[in-house]
């Protein structure tokens, strides 16, 4: 499996963690200084975010995954993927969002580590 391969895999893994709500699993993905930055401009640390996930602020049902495209630069990566994503955040109502995260990865003593990533709508 080509590193490119193994980082769409991660990136799929990412969304069935979400769904499932394991932050455990998360967190074997995500390097410690990760952070993501919502498309409202809110950036939270891994921490912050998988404390949001849990306690329901984000709450992901489905992801479809219509292009992961990866760029590999030695030992650091970046990665798009846009998903079609059913999902309720902060109280609203369940909508399919068209979302598109732009991450950067590292890897950490051979294992490939989401370090940041963008929220955005395509």
């Amino acid at each position: 499996m080509t590193e490119a391969e193994q980082i769409k895999d991660l990136y799929r893994q990412y969304w069935e963690y979400m769904i499932r709500k394991d932050a455990d699993g998360l967190k074997t993905i995500m390097s410690e200084d990760y952070y993501l930055r919502h498309m409202t401009g809110v950036k939270q640390t891994r921490d912050e975010f998988l404390k949001g996930l849990m306690a329901g602020t984000f709450n992901y049902y489905a992801a479809d995954h219509e292009s992961i495209e990866v760029e590999v630069f030695g030992d650091q990566a970046k990665m798009t993927g846009k998903s079609r994503v059913l999902a309720t955040v902060y109280g609203g109502s369940k909508h399919r969002w068209r979302l598109q995260g732009d991450f950067t990865l590292r890897r950490e003593n051979g294992v490939w580590k989401f370090t940041s990533s963008q929220a955005s709508t395509y």
